[in-house]
């Protein structure tokens, strides 16, 4: 071998030994996300249910007073966790039913466990995807395409309930039905993977994503019981919140065991607002609206000996910061060449430099009302969509009587209402097969479709609405008029920023 070959050999010996020594000293990252969890779920943000894990979580480390969701819904909140960027930008318009359409987190976006993974990380997910994933022949991205080494995870819900479901895939691989509460098997899997699948020389990425606390939901009984009667739907979700948090516990005790507490990163949020309107406190709106109820979400960093503990924070923030974050957490650079829409909040957790946001906290969501919201300090701007979508409005009430109708003459209305009315247990679903069906045909008359996409690119927004979230935390008072100023940058930022993100938005109603 010539000696200029050896010493180049030699040289890239030397960097591979460099780069795996810094990923070594690099903290291990653990993301765990909720789904459908309320501002007032936890124990930690006064919620009434029982949550020793997390609570312990927020005590020893920061949680913030004024975090959000990445949107409204499951799909779309997902898709700007992982990518720092609005959901539109890197795919997805509303959420995803997979065998009617194209839409998915596109390959071509840069994630979180992508670059985790470049830096040295061993990357793994757990608990339910919504992403998009191939069905007959509409063919999509893999979890591994992008960045995940090792997967367990769910299309979408858990089905047919958190309890012993069916729709669980390992790495490409369908299991069948499953024994045992879906919190706790996310957990399993992950506590498998740490100790079995992983490698040990690397640090982790671990990305948990519960199928709790959204339905159709399922608990223990001795779980329910302490938060009402067994068949009570508040109670039966109180229990799904409160199996999860048990189900937690298993897992830092075993993230303890493996790593001191110090070389670990855990992150505890929702993906968006409850469904539940005693779940959000004096917040206006729910799960699927653009009011501060339906995007406000818990959210806890926790690192001993980095991020100080104890600490309330009220800044402003959400989850599409998470990404550009955890690159400022574990010192690594943002990638380039992309248009990032969320902010490296590692100088507030630090106490390390300055905070800066260059641009303020935006939600478009088209199909939700109000469609638009921007933040900007105490001030909240809204606007509604001024066109409608296509909908067959006379075909969903049609299906909204029969499904009634079908309860009562199958004599089980009260059982599947269970004190609830039955517009909110139409968004829950039924035992009752044949009420089920119709349901589902229900959702999808109301959801998303690929041929709206002109009108939302084309669409115009009437109907602003200005609140100082300071005086008015439940937007009850449009303060628009007294505030001419302060209405009118909004609105400009907040159409710049709905018009960037529309020009990014894939058009998936040509393939």
């Amino acid at each position: 071998m010539k000696p200029i070959l050896i010493f180049f050999c030699f040289l890239l010996l030397v960097g591979l030994f460099t780069l795996d020594a810094t990923a070594a000293k690099r903290p291990n990252v653990v993301f765990l996300l909720a789904d459908d969890l309320g501002w007032k779920d936890i124990g930690c943000y006064g919620g009434p249910v029982k949550t020793p894990a997390l609570d312990a979580l927020a005590a020893k480390g920061i949680r913030f007073t004024d975090f959000h969701s990445g949107a409204a819904v499951c799909s779309t909140s997902r898709a700007t966790i992982l990518t720092g960027r609005h959901h539109i930008r890197a795919g997805l318009y509303s959420w995803i039913m997979n065998h009617i359409q194209h839409s998915h987190l596109l390959e071509r976006e840069i994630t979180l466990a992508e670059i985790l993974q470049a830096h040295g990380y061993t990357t793994a997910h757990m608990g339910k995807w919504h992403l998009g994933t191939s069905s007959g022949k509409l063919k999509k991205p893999t979890l591994n395409d992008h960045g995940f080494d090792y997967w367990f995870a769910t299309a979408n819900n858990a089905n047919p309930s958190h309890l012993n479901p069916v729709n669980f895939v390992r790495n490409g691989k369908r299991l069948g039905q499953l024994k045992g509460y879906a919190c706790q098997l996310v957990v399993d899997e992950a506590i498998h993977w740490l100790e079995k699948e992983r490698d040990p020389k690397k640090p982790f990425f671990l990305n948990l994503w519960f199928h709790e606390p959204h339905a159709p939901i399922a608990a223990p009984n001795e779980l329910v019981k302490p938060y009402g009667p067994l068949k009570n739907p508040g109670a039966i979700y109180s229990g799904t919140i409160d199996n999860t948090d048990r189900a937690i516990a298993r897992l830092l005790k075993k993230l303890h065991a493996i790593d001191k507490p110090e070389n670990t990163i855990i992150i505890y949020s929702s993906d968006n607002g409850s469904y539940r309107p005693d779940r959000v406190g004096h917040l206006r709106g729910i799960k699927g609206s653009n009011y501060e109820g339906g995007i406000r979400v818990p959210g806890i960093f926790y690192w001993p000996g980095h991020i100080p503990s104890g600490r309330i924070e009220n800044e402003p923030s959400g989850l599409v910061d998470l990404l550009p974050t955890i690159c400022g957490l574990v010192d690594i650079n943002k990638p380039k060449g992309v248009h990032l829409d969320g902010a490296d909040l590692s100088p507030l957790l630090t106490s390390k430099g300055k905070f800066i946001r260059d641009q303020p906290l935006a939600w478009i969501s088209p199909l939700s009302g109000p469609a638009l919201a921007i933040r900007d300090g105490d001030w909240s701007l809204c606007a509604h969509v001024a066109y409608e979508f296509p909908k067959d409005k006379k075909k969903m009430t049609q299906l909204y009587k029969e499904i009634e109708a079908t309860l009562r003459r199958n004599g089980t209305y009260e059982d599947e209402l269970r004190g609830e009315t039955l517009a909110s247990q139409i968004h829950e679903g039924f035992k009752d097969k044949e009420a089920e069906k119709l349901r589902g045909q229900y959702i999808q008359l109301n959801m998303f479709n690929e041929n709206w996409i002109p009108a939302m690119k084309n669409g115009h927004y009437h109907r602003f609405e200005l609140y100082n979230l300071a005086k008015d935390p439940s937007q009850k008072k449009n303060v628009a008029k007294a505030h001419p100023a302060v209405f009118s940058r909004l609105k400009h930022k907040l159409l710049k920023i709905n018009s960037s993100v529309m020009a990014d938005g894939p058009d998936w109603h040509l393939k």
